[in-house]
Protein backbone atom coordinates (compact mmCIF):
# COMPACT_ATOMS: atom_id res chain seq x y z
CA UNK A 1 0.00 0.00 0.00
CA UNK A 2 1.48 3.17 -0.74
CA UNK A 3 1.80 6.43 0.62
CA UNK A 4 -0.01 8.26 -2.04
CA UNK A 5 -1.29 7.47 -5.32
CA UNK A 6 -2.37 10.14 -8.27
CA UNK A 7 -4.71 7.87 -10.25
CA UNK A 8 -6.01 8.44 -13.83
CA UNK A 9 -4.03 11.68 -15.11
CA UNK A 10 -3.09 13.09 -18.07
CA UNK A 11 0.79 12.41 -17.01
CA UNK A 12 3.21 14.95 -18.22
CA UNK A 13 6.14 13.83 -16.80
CA UNK A 14 8.72 16.78 -17.44
CA UNK A 15 11.05 15.25 -19.91
CA UNK A 16 9.46 16.18 -23.03
CA UNK A 17 7.98 13.08 -23.90
CA UNK A 18 4.04 12.55 -24.52
CA UNK A 19 1.25 13.00 -22.13
CA UNK A 20 -0.10 9.57 -21.51
CA UNK A 21 -3.03 8.26 -19.03
CA UNK A 22 -1.33 6.46 -16.34
CA UNK A 23 -1.39 6.73 -12.03
CA UNK A 24 1.67 7.81 -10.04
CA UNK A 25 2.91 6.31 -6.69
CA UNK A 26 4.44 7.91 -4.25
CA UNK A 27 6.44 6.60 -0.90
CA UNK A 28 8.01 8.56 1.68
CA UNK A 29 8.43 11.45 -0.30
CA UNK A 30 9.42 10.07 -3.56
CA UNK A 31 8.16 8.73 -6.90
CA UNK A 32 7.57 5.30 -6.37
CA UNK A 33 6.31 4.44 -9.68
CA UNK A 34 4.27 5.54 -12.72
CA UNK A 35 2.06 3.29 -14.79
CA UNK A 36 -0.93 1.80 -15.42
CA UNK A 37 -1.51 0.11 -12.21
CA UNK A 38 0.22 1.02 -9.54
CA UNK A 39 -1.70 -0.77 -6.58
CA UNK A 40 -3.65 1.13 -4.28
CA UNK A 41 -2.92 3.71 -2.00
CA UNK A 42 -3.17 5.26 2.06
CA UNK A 43 -4.89 8.16 0.19
CA UNK A 44 -6.02 8.09 -3.33
CA UNK A 45 -6.58 11.36 -5.78
CA UNK A 46 -8.58 11.45 -8.85
CA UNK A 47 -6.74 13.21 -11.36
CA UNK A 48 -9.16 12.02 -14.26
CA UNK A 49 -8.88 15.04 -16.62
CA UNK A 50 -6.09 16.90 -15.02
CA UNK A 51 -2.52 16.97 -16.34
CA UNK A 52 -0.10 15.56 -13.51
CA UNK A 53 2.79 17.33 -13.72
CA UNK A 54 6.19 17.88 -11.97
CA UNK A 55 6.51 21.10 -9.39
CA UNK A 56 7.70 24.11 -10.90
CA UNK A 57 11.06 24.89 -10.23
CA UNK A 58 11.64 29.18 -10.26
CA UNK A 59 15.12 29.69 -10.64
CA UNK A 60 15.27 33.39 -9.60
CA UNK A 61 13.42 34.81 -6.94
CA UNK A 62 14.12 37.11 -3.88
CA UNK A 63 12.65 35.57 -0.80
CA UNK A 64 16.01 36.13 0.88
CA UNK A 65 14.75 37.79 3.80
CA UNK A 66 11.28 37.00 3.51
CA UNK A 67 12.00 32.85 3.91
CA UNK A 68 13.44 33.38 7.03
CA UNK A 69 9.37 34.81 8.50
CA UNK A 70 7.07 33.60 6.07
CA UNK A 71 6.82 29.61 5.73
CA UNK A 72 4.04 30.06 2.15
CA UNK A 73 6.26 32.36 0.13
CA UNK A 74 2.42 32.07 -1.89
CA UNK A 75 3.22 34.41 -4.69
CA UNK A 76 5.09 31.30 -5.87
CA UNK A 77 3.61 28.40 -3.79
CA UNK A 78 0.21 29.61 -4.56
CA UNK A 79 1.35 29.48 -8.61
CA UNK A 80 2.52 25.61 -8.31
CA UNK A 81 6.02 26.19 -7.43
CA UNK A 82 7.55 23.82 -5.10
CA UNK A 83 11.25 24.52 -5.39
CA UNK A 84 12.58 28.39 -5.39
CA UNK A 85 15.87 29.62 -5.87
CA UNK A 86 16.98 33.25 -3.97
CA UNK A 87 20.14 34.90 -3.73
CA UNK A 88 20.08 36.36 -7.55
CA UNK A 89 21.16 39.74 -8.88
CA UNK A 90 24.33 39.76 -6.48
CA UNK A 91 22.50 40.86 -3.59
CA UNK A 92 21.70 39.02 -0.30
CA UNK A 93 22.34 39.10 3.26
CA UNK A 94 25.09 37.22 3.74
CA UNK A 95 27.91 36.76 4.55
CA UNK A 96 27.57 40.04 6.33
CA UNK A 97 29.22 41.61 9.76
CA UNK A 98 26.97 43.43 12.11
CA UNK A 99 28.74 47.07 10.46
CA UNK A 100 27.30 46.51 7.19
CA UNK A 101 24.02 45.25 7.74
CA UNK A 102 21.80 48.68 7.22
CA UNK A 103 24.15 48.91 3.91
CA UNK A 104 23.11 45.20 3.53
CA UNK A 105 19.50 46.18 3.38
CA UNK A 106 19.76 49.68 2.08
CA UNK A 107 21.15 47.74 -0.95
CA UNK A 108 18.29 45.17 -1.42
CA UNK A 109 15.32 47.96 -0.96
CA UNK A 110 17.19 49.93 -3.39
CA UNK A 111 17.34 46.99 -5.71
CA UNK A 112 14.61 44.63 -5.11
CA UNK A 113 12.06 47.22 -3.68
CA UNK A 114 11.44 45.29 -0.43
CA UNK A 115 11.16 48.17 1.69
CA UNK A 116 13.86 48.54 4.98
CA UNK A 117 11.13 48.59 7.58
CA UNK A 118 10.22 45.48 6.47
CA UNK A 119 13.45 43.55 6.33
CA UNK A 120 14.85 45.26 9.66
CA UNK A 121 11.98 43.91 11.55
CA UNK A 122 11.49 40.25 10.02
CA UNK A 123 15.25 39.07 9.68
CA UNK A 124 16.43 38.85 13.46
CA UNK A 125 20.10 38.71 12.21
CA UNK A 126 20.87 34.92 13.37
CA UNK A 127 24.20 34.87 11.55
CA UNK A 128 27.41 36.50 10.21
CA UNK A 129 29.03 33.63 7.63
CA UNK A 130 26.83 32.30 4.82
CA UNK A 131 26.83 28.77 6.28
CA UNK A 132 25.35 30.36 9.46
CA UNK A 133 22.47 32.14 7.53
CA UNK A 134 22.09 28.32 5.61
CA UNK A 135 21.35 27.47 9.11
CA UNK A 136 19.09 30.40 9.64
CA UNK A 137 17.17 29.03 6.45
CA UNK A 138 17.02 25.56 7.65
CA UNK A 139 15.41 25.94 11.02
CA UNK A 140 12.39 28.20 9.59
CA UNK A 141 9.29 26.34 8.34
CA UNK A 142 8.52 25.92 5.01
CA UNK A 143 5.32 25.05 2.65
CA UNK A 144 8.02 24.33 -0.50
CA UNK A 145 11.45 23.98 -0.83
CA UNK A 146 14.04 26.62 -0.48
CA UNK A 147 17.66 27.18 -2.32
CA UNK A 148 20.00 29.75 -2.45
CA UNK A 149 23.68 31.37 -3.65
CA UNK A 150 26.19 33.43 -2.36
CA UNK A 151 25.39 37.28 -3.80
CA UNK A 152 28.55 38.95 -4.80
CA UNK A 153 27.36 42.42 -3.19
CA UNK A 154 27.56 40.94 0.48
CA UNK A 155 31.14 39.07 -0.68
CA UNK A 156 32.87 42.06 -1.69
CA UNK A 157 31.91 44.14 1.14
CA UNK A 158 32.77 41.56 3.45
CA UNK A 159 35.92 40.95 2.03
CA UNK A 160 36.81 44.38 1.18
CA UNK A 161 34.61 46.49 3.82
CA UNK A 162 33.68 50.16 2.42
CA UNK A 163 36.25 49.89 0.63
CA UNK A 164 34.15 47.48 -1.47
CA UNK A 165 31.54 50.05 -2.21
CA UNK A 166 33.79 52.37 -3.22
CA UNK A 167 34.24 51.89 -7.47
CA UNK A 168 37.16 53.92 -7.14
CA UNK A 169 38.74 51.01 -5.72
CA UNK A 170 40.20 47.45 -6.98
CA UNK A 171 40.04 44.39 -4.80
CA UNK A 172 43.89 43.43 -3.87
CA UNK A 173 45.27 40.07 -5.00
CA UNK A 174 44.30 39.04 -1.29
CA UNK A 175 40.97 40.21 -1.07
CA UNK A 176 39.97 38.21 -4.36
CA UNK A 177 41.82 35.11 -2.54
CA UNK A 178 39.60 35.64 0.68
CA UNK A 179 36.18 36.07 -1.64
CA UNK A 180 37.27 33.15 -3.65
CA UNK A 181 37.60 31.18 -0.46
CA UNK A 182 34.35 32.40 1.45
CA UNK A 183 32.44 31.85 -2.05
CA UNK A 184 33.85 27.82 -2.01
CA UNK A 185 32.71 27.31 1.23
CA UNK A 186 29.58 28.94 0.78
CA UNK A 187 28.70 26.40 -1.74
CA UNK A 188 30.24 23.72 0.26
CA UNK A 189 28.08 24.31 2.64
CA UNK A 190 24.91 23.81 0.96
CA UNK A 191 24.60 26.97 -1.30
CA UNK A 192 23.76 26.47 -5.38
CA UNK A 193 26.14 28.93 -6.89
CA UNK A 194 27.58 32.50 -6.89
CA UNK A 195 25.67 35.51 -8.31
CA UNK A 196 26.44 39.17 -9.81
CA UNK A 197 25.39 42.06 -11.38
CA UNK A 198 26.92 44.77 -13.12
CA UNK A 199 23.46 46.76 -14.10
CA UNK A 200 23.51 50.45 -13.28
CA UNK A 201 19.84 49.58 -12.14
CA UNK A 202 20.94 48.47 -9.20
CA UNK A 203 21.56 50.47 -6.47
CA UNK A 204 21.62 51.65 -3.12
CA UNK A 205 18.54 53.91 -1.56
CA UNK A 206 21.10 56.29 -0.90
CA UNK A 207 22.17 56.48 -4.30
CA UNK A 208 25.45 53.91 -4.32
CA UNK A 209 25.64 51.88 -6.90
CA UNK A 210 25.52 47.79 -5.82
CA UNK A 211 29.44 47.23 -4.89
CA UNK A 212 29.38 44.38 -8.27
CA UNK A 213 28.97 46.58 -10.58
CA UNK A 214 33.05 47.66 -11.40
CA UNK A 215 33.81 44.18 -10.66
CA UNK A 216 37.16 43.44 -12.99
CA UNK A 217 37.44 40.45 -15.00
CA UNK A 218 40.37 39.53 -12.31
CA UNK A 219 38.00 39.32 -9.40
CA UNK A 220 35.04 37.82 -11.08
CA UNK A 221 37.78 34.99 -13.12
CA UNK A 222 39.55 34.47 -9.20
CA UNK A 223 35.95 34.07 -7.54
CA UNK A 224 34.64 31.34 -10.28
CA UNK A 225 38.09 29.64 -10.15
CA UNK A 226 38.02 28.98 -6.19
CA UNK A 227 34.48 27.95 -7.05
CA UNK A 228 35.63 25.55 -9.34
CA UNK A 229 37.63 23.77 -7.32
CA UNK A 230 34.86 22.27 -5.82
CA UNK A 231 33.58 20.67 -8.33
CA UNK A 232 30.26 22.69 -7.71
CA UNK A 233 28.19 25.46 -7.86
CA UNK A 234 26.48 27.33 -10.96
CA UNK A 235 27.14 31.02 -11.74
CA UNK A 236 24.47 33.78 -12.31
CA UNK A 237 24.46 36.87 -13.76
CA UNK A 238 23.22 40.16 -14.97
CA UNK A 239 24.05 42.83 -16.87
CA UNK A 240 22.61 46.23 -18.07
CA UNK A 241 23.82 45.41 -21.41
CA UNK A 242 23.91 41.83 -22.03
CA UNK A 243 25.20 42.87 -25.45
CA UNK A 244 28.41 44.69 -24.33
CA UNK A 245 31.50 42.60 -25.88
CA UNK A 246 32.98 43.58 -22.46
CA UNK A 247 30.10 41.70 -20.41
CA UNK A 248 30.00 38.76 -22.79
CA UNK A 249 33.61 38.30 -22.68
CA UNK A 250 33.65 38.26 -18.55
CA UNK A 251 30.69 35.61 -18.39
CA UNK A 252 32.79 33.45 -20.68
CA UNK A 253 36.10 33.66 -18.75
CA UNK A 254 33.90 33.05 -15.67
CA UNK A 255 32.60 29.88 -17.29
CA UNK A 256 36.03 29.08 -18.60
CA UNK A 257 37.62 29.70 -15.71
CA UNK A 258 35.46 28.09 -12.96
CA UNK A 259 34.27 25.31 -15.55
CA UNK A 260 30.87 25.78 -13.98
CA UNK A 261 27.51 26.36 -15.76
CA UNK A 262 26.80 29.62 -16.14
CA UNK A 263 23.09 32.05 -16.51
CA UNK A 264 22.78 35.06 -17.50
CA UNK A 265 19.63 37.50 -18.40
CA UNK A 266 18.72 37.93 -21.68
CA UNK A 267 16.28 40.45 -22.36
CA UNK A 268 14.75 42.69 -25.33
CA UNK A 269 15.42 46.29 -24.09
CA UNK A 270 14.60 49.45 -25.08
CA UNK A 271 17.28 50.96 -27.45
CA UNK A 272 19.01 47.58 -27.46
CA UNK A 273 15.99 46.08 -29.75
CA UNK A 274 18.16 43.20 -31.08
CA UNK A 275 20.90 43.18 -28.33
CA UNK A 276 19.18 39.77 -27.25
CA UNK A 277 19.68 37.88 -30.41
CA UNK A 278 23.86 39.00 -29.51
CA UNK A 279 23.69 37.21 -26.21
CA UNK A 280 22.00 34.28 -27.79
CA UNK A 281 25.00 34.15 -30.57
CA UNK A 282 27.36 34.10 -27.52
CA UNK A 283 25.36 31.15 -25.85
CA UNK A 284 25.90 29.32 -29.33
CA UNK A 285 29.17 30.09 -29.28
CA UNK A 286 29.68 29.12 -25.58
CA UNK A 287 27.83 25.45 -26.91
CA UNK A 288 30.10 25.03 -29.73
CA UNK A 289 33.16 25.25 -27.76
CA UNK A 290 31.91 23.33 -25.32
CA UNK A 291 30.70 25.60 -22.40
CA UNK A 292 27.47 25.03 -20.44
CA UNK A 293 26.38 28.75 -20.75
CA UNK A 294 22.56 30.17 -21.09
CA UNK A 295 20.30 32.41 -21.06
CA UNK A 296 18.08 33.14 -18.39
CA UNK A 297 14.46 34.64 -20.19
CA UNK A 298 10.93 36.11 -19.11
CA UNK A 299 8.17 33.79 -20.32
CA UNK A 300 6.22 37.29 -21.04
CA UNK A 301 7.33 40.98 -21.07
CA UNK A 302 8.52 42.65 -18.09
CA UNK A 303 6.06 45.16 -16.92
CA UNK A 304 5.63 47.73 -14.15
CA UNK A 305 2.32 47.86 -12.58
CA UNK A 306 0.83 51.24 -11.18
CA UNK A 307 -2.31 51.03 -8.72
CA UNK A 308 -3.69 53.04 -5.46
CA UNK A 309 -1.39 51.20 -3.01
CA UNK A 310 1.32 51.03 -5.25
CA UNK A 311 4.17 53.08 -5.24
CA UNK A 312 4.24 54.05 -8.67
CA UNK A 313 0.88 55.30 -10.26
CA UNK A 314 -0.14 58.45 -12.64
CA UNK A 315 -1.47 60.66 -9.88
CA UNK A 316 1.42 60.49 -7.60
CA UNK A 317 2.78 63.96 -9.31
CA UNK A 318 -0.49 65.38 -7.83
CA UNK A 319 -0.45 67.94 -5.05
CA UNK A 320 -4.21 67.31 -3.83
CA UNK A 321 -3.49 63.49 -4.39
CA UNK A 322 -0.43 63.92 -1.99
CA UNK A 323 -3.17 65.47 0.22
CA UNK A 324 -5.15 62.28 -0.01
CA UNK A 325 -2.05 60.28 0.81
CA UNK A 326 -3.36 59.31 4.38
CA UNK A 327 -6.84 57.73 3.96
CA UNK A 328 -7.84 54.55 4.16
CA UNK A 329 -8.14 52.91 0.57
CA UNK A 330 -12.13 52.91 0.66
CA UNK A 331 -12.11 56.51 1.68
CA UNK A 332 -9.31 57.53 -0.68
CA UNK A 333 -11.08 55.72 -3.67
CA UNK A 334 -14.74 57.83 -2.29
CA UNK A 335 -12.53 60.73 -2.08
CA UNK A 336 -11.01 60.27 -5.52
CA UNK A 337 -14.43 59.75 -7.18
CA UNK A 338 -15.77 63.02 -6.73
CA UNK A 339 -15.73 64.84 -9.71
CA UNK A 340 -14.50 68.11 -8.43
CA UNK A 341 -11.35 66.27 -6.81
CA UNK A 342 -10.95 64.60 -10.31
CA UNK A 343 -10.64 68.14 -11.99
CA UNK A 344 -7.90 69.49 -9.71
CA UNK A 345 -5.87 66.35 -9.88
CA UNK A 346 -6.14 66.01 -13.71
CA UNK A 347 -5.37 69.85 -13.93
CA UNK A 348 -2.32 69.37 -11.57
CA UNK A 349 -0.97 66.60 -14.01
CA UNK A 350 0.23 68.31 -17.33
CA UNK A 351 3.87 68.58 -18.13
CA UNK A 352 6.64 67.45 -16.14
CA UNK A 353 3.99 65.94 -13.71
CA UNK A 354 2.10 63.98 -16.43
CA UNK A 355 3.54 60.36 -16.24
CA UNK A 356 1.15 58.71 -19.27
CA UNK A 357 3.43 60.46 -21.70
CA UNK A 358 6.43 58.60 -21.24
CA UNK A 359 5.00 55.59 -22.07
CA UNK A 360 4.42 54.01 -25.71
CA UNK A 361 2.51 51.24 -24.40
CA UNK A 362 -0.09 51.41 -21.59
CA UNK A 363 -2.91 49.64 -21.16
CA UNK A 364 -5.34 48.55 -18.19
CA UNK A 365 -4.60 45.39 -17.21
CA UNK A 366 -8.09 43.91 -15.95
CA UNK A 367 -8.91 40.65 -14.05
CA UNK A 368 -7.73 37.92 -15.14
CA UNK A 369 -5.25 40.12 -16.63
CA UNK A 370 -3.90 40.35 -19.93
CA UNK A 371 -0.31 40.96 -21.01
CA UNK A 372 -1.06 40.15 -24.91
CA UNK A 373 -2.67 43.51 -26.00
CA UNK A 374 -2.33 45.55 -28.71
CA UNK A 375 -1.85 48.79 -30.20
CA UNK A 376 -5.63 49.62 -30.11
CA UNK A 377 -6.03 48.40 -26.18
CA UNK A 378 -3.20 50.93 -25.07
CA UNK A 379 -4.71 53.80 -23.00
CA UNK A 380 -3.55 56.79 -25.62
CA UNK A 381 -5.56 54.58 -28.06
CA UNK A 382 -8.59 54.56 -25.98
CA UNK A 383 -8.13 58.25 -25.28
CA UNK A 384 -7.86 59.34 -28.94
CA UNK A 385 -10.88 57.13 -29.53
CA UNK A 386 -12.97 59.06 -26.26
CA UNK A 387 -11.72 62.42 -27.71
CA UNK A 388 -9.73 62.77 -23.93
CA UNK A 389 -6.60 62.49 -22.45
CA UNK A 390 -4.31 59.62 -21.66
CA UNK A 391 -4.14 61.06 -18.26
CA UNK A 392 -7.86 61.14 -17.91
CA UNK A 393 -8.22 57.15 -18.45
CA UNK A 394 -5.78 56.13 -16.28
CA UNK A 395 -7.22 58.26 -13.24
CA UNK A 396 -10.69 56.59 -14.27
CA UNK A 397 -8.61 53.17 -14.32
CA UNK A 398 -6.83 53.63 -11.18
CA UNK A 399 -9.23 55.38 -8.90
CA UNK A 400 -12.04 52.63 -9.73
CA UNK A 401 -9.53 50.24 -8.26
CA UNK A 402 -7.83 48.72 -11.23
CA UNK A 403 -4.33 48.32 -12.65
CA UNK A 404 -2.27 50.08 -15.01
CA UNK A 405 0.50 47.74 -16.87
CA UNK A 406 3.17 49.02 -18.40
CA UNK A 407 5.54 46.53 -20.17
CA UNK A 408 9.27 47.59 -20.28
CA UNK A 409 11.21 45.21 -21.33
CA UNK A 410 10.14 42.50 -24.00
CA UNK A 411 7.85 44.40 -25.56
CA UNK A 412 10.05 47.35 -28.00
CA UNK A 413 8.25 46.00 -30.60
CA UNK A 414 4.59 46.08 -29.45
CA UNK A 415 3.98 42.47 -29.30
CA UNK A 416 5.45 38.94 -28.31
CA UNK A 417 7.21 37.51 -30.65
CA UNK A 418 10.95 39.09 -29.17
CA UNK A 419 9.39 36.85 -26.17
CA UNK A 420 9.09 33.96 -28.15
CA UNK A 421 12.30 33.89 -30.08
CA UNK A 422 13.96 33.61 -26.70
CA UNK A 423 11.20 31.20 -25.10
CA UNK A 424 12.51 28.94 -27.95
CA UNK A 425 15.82 28.99 -28.13
CA UNK A 426 17.58 25.59 -27.51
CA UNK A 427 20.16 27.29 -24.96
CA UNK A 428 17.36 29.16 -22.88
CA UNK A 429 15.35 28.56 -19.38
CA UNK A 430 12.82 30.38 -18.03
CA UNK A 431 13.45 32.31 -15.10
CA UNK A 432 13.47 36.22 -14.44
CA UNK A 433 10.07 36.15 -12.23
CA UNK A 434 11.73 38.37 -9.08
CA UNK A 435 9.18 36.58 -6.58
CA UNK A 436 9.55 38.23 -3.27
CA UNK A 437 11.05 41.44 -4.97
CA UNK A 438 9.68 44.77 -6.52
CA UNK A 439 7.08 44.81 -3.85
CA UNK A 440 4.49 47.62 -5.15
CA UNK A 441 5.30 48.26 -8.56
CA UNK A 442 6.13 44.93 -10.22
CA UNK A 443 4.35 41.80 -9.71
CA UNK A 444 6.15 38.98 -12.46
CA UNK A 445 6.11 35.92 -9.91
CA UNK A 446 3.27 34.03 -12.09
CA UNK A 447 5.75 33.73 -14.84
CA UNK A 448 6.05 29.71 -14.43
CA UNK A 449 1.51 29.74 -14.73
CA UNK A 450 1.98 32.26 -17.63
CA UNK A 451 4.79 30.21 -19.77
CA UNK A 452 2.25 27.22 -19.72
CA UNK A 453 -1.41 28.68 -19.83
CA UNK A 454 0.11 31.63 -22.43
CA UNK A 455 1.93 29.69 -24.54
CA UNK A 456 0.49 25.87 -24.54
CA UNK A 457 -3.11 27.24 -24.68
CA UNK A 458 -4.07 31.05 -24.82
CA UNK A 459 -1.56 32.05 -27.43
CA UNK A 460 -2.82 32.56 -31.30
CA UNK A 461 -2.81 28.67 -32.21
CA UNK A 462 0.59 29.38 -34.53
CA UNK A 463 2.51 30.59 -31.76
CA UNK A 464 1.39 27.77 -29.13
CA UNK A 465 3.73 25.61 -28.27
CA UNK A 466 3.67 21.74 -27.02
CA UNK A 467 2.43 21.61 -23.41
CA UNK A 468 4.96 18.86 -22.58
CA UNK A 469 7.84 20.98 -24.05
CA UNK A 470 6.99 23.83 -21.54
CA UNK A 471 6.48 21.84 -18.98
CA UNK A 472 9.85 20.54 -19.23
CA UNK A 473 11.14 23.58 -19.79
CA UNK A 474 9.70 24.67 -16.11
CA UNK A 475 10.86 21.19 -14.67
CA UNK A 476 13.35 19.63 -15.58
CA UNK A 477 15.31 22.22 -17.37
CA UNK A 478 15.09 24.69 -14.35
CA UNK A 479 16.10 22.05 -11.91
CA UNK A 480 19.14 21.17 -14.28
CA UNK A 481 20.07 24.78 -14.33
CA UNK A 482 20.92 24.94 -11.05
CA UNK A 483 22.73 21.49 -10.10
CA UNK A 484 19.33 19.80 -9.08
CA UNK A 485 19.24 16.75 -10.52
CA UNK A 486 17.04 14.93 -7.49
CA UNK A 487 13.64 16.80 -8.93
CA UNK A 488 11.96 17.95 -11.78
CA UNK A 489 10.68 14.69 -13.43
CA UNK A 490 8.19 12.20 -12.28
CA UNK A 491 10.08 9.56 -12.01
CA UNK A 492 10.87 6.71 -9.40
CA UNK A 493 13.12 7.76 -6.69
CA UNK A 494 13.14 11.11 -7.76
CA UNK A 495 11.16 13.86 -5.78
CA UNK A 496 7.57 13.78 -5.40
CA UNK A 497 6.75 17.28 -6.06
CA UNK A 498 3.46 17.36 -7.96
CA UNK A 499 1.02 19.87 -9.39
CA UNK A 500 -2.33 18.40 -10.40
CA UNK A 501 -3.54 21.41 -13.17
CA UNK A 502 -7.35 21.72 -14.27
CA UNK A 503 -5.26 22.94 -17.88
CA UNK A 504 -8.21 25.16 -19.24
CA UNK A 505 -8.56 26.62 -15.97
CA UNK A 506 -4.88 27.20 -15.54
CA UNK A 507 -4.22 31.15 -15.12
CA UNK A 508 -3.72 33.90 -12.67
CA UNK A 509 -5.64 35.95 -10.74
CA UNK A 510 -4.61 40.42 -10.61
CA UNK A 511 -2.13 41.28 -8.60
CA UNK A 512 -3.42 43.31 -5.68
CA UNK A 513 -1.72 45.19 -2.75
CA UNK A 514 -1.69 43.86 0.77
CA UNK A 515 -0.37 45.09 3.94
CA UNK A 516 0.81 41.90 5.30
CA UNK A 517 4.48 42.39 5.43
CA UNK A 518 6.27 42.74 8.93
CA UNK A 519 5.76 46.04 10.12
CA UNK A 520 2.67 46.34 7.99
CA UNK A 521 4.54 46.68 4.79
CA UNK A 522 3.12 46.52 1.41
CA UNK A 523 3.55 43.82 -1.40
CA UNK A 524 1.67 42.95 -4.65
CA UNK A 525 -0.43 39.33 -4.43
CA UNK A 526 -2.03 37.45 -7.21
CA UNK A 527 -2.44 33.54 -7.11
CA UNK A 528 -2.62 30.29 -9.77
CA UNK A 529 -6.20 29.35 -10.77
CA UNK A 530 -6.59 25.72 -11.80
CA UNK A 531 -4.29 24.07 -9.53
CA UNK A 532 -6.28 21.33 -8.25
CA UNK A 533 -3.69 19.93 -5.93
CA UNK A 534 0.11 21.08 -5.42
CA UNK A 535 1.98 18.17 -3.27
CA UNK A 536 5.31 18.72 -1.97
CA UNK A 537 7.42 16.23 -0.31
CA UNK A 538 4.86 13.90 -1.14
CA UNK A 539 2.60 15.69 1.10
CA UNK A 540 -0.65 17.64 0.07
CA UNK A 541 0.38 21.40 0.05
CA UNK A 542 -2.66 23.15 -1.52
CA UNK A 543 -5.55 21.65 -2.07
CA UNK A 544 -8.18 24.02 -4.09
CA UNK A 545 -6.20 26.53 -4.43
CA UNK A 546 -6.00 26.52 -0.44
CA UNK A 547 -2.63 26.37 1.66
CA UNK A 548 -3.30 23.46 3.87
CA UNK A 549 -1.48 24.10 6.92
CA UNK A 550 1.47 21.47 5.71
CA UNK A 551 5.24 22.67 6.14
CA UNK A 552 6.70 19.72 3.58
CA UNK A 553 9.65 22.04 1.99
CA UNK A 554 13.04 22.50 3.30
CA UNK A 555 16.38 24.16 2.74
CA UNK A 556 17.94 23.09 -0.09
CA UNK A 557 21.42 22.28 0.14
CA UNK A 558 23.10 21.86 -3.35
CA UNK A 559 25.69 19.13 -1.66
CA UNK A 560 22.93 16.90 -0.34
CA UNK A 561 20.81 17.69 -3.61
CA UNK A 562 23.85 16.19 -5.68
CA UNK A 563 24.23 13.19 -3.70
CA UNK A 564 20.11 12.42 -3.77
CA UNK A 565 20.68 12.75 -7.46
Amino acid sequence: MHDLVIRGGTVVDGTGGPPRTADVAIDGGRIADVGDDVGGGERVLDADGLLVTPGWVDVHTHYDGQALWDPLLETSSAHGVTTVVMGNCGVGFAPVRPADRDWTVALMEGVEDIPAAVLNQGLGWRWESFPEYLDALDSAAHAIDVATQVPHAALRVYAMGERGIDHAEVPTAEEIEVMGRIAAEAITAGALGFSTSRSRNHHATDGRLTPSLTATEAELVGIATAIGRTGRGVFELVFEDGADEGHLRIARRMCEAGGRPLSMTTLQRAGQADGYRRILETLEQADADGLRMRGQVAARPVGLLMSLGGSVHPMRPSPTFQSLGALAPDALQAELARPDVRERILAELGGEADMMSRFAYAYELGDPPRYDQGADDTIAARAAAAGTTASAVAYDIVAAGGTIYVPVANFVDGNLDATREMIVHPLTVPGLGDGGAHCTMIGDFDFPTFLVSYWGRSAPAEQRLPVEWLVARQTSATAALVGLGDRGVLAPGLRADVNLIDFEALGSTAPRVVNDLPGNGSRLVGHGTGYVTTIVNGQVSYEGGEQTGVMAGALVRGSRAAAAS
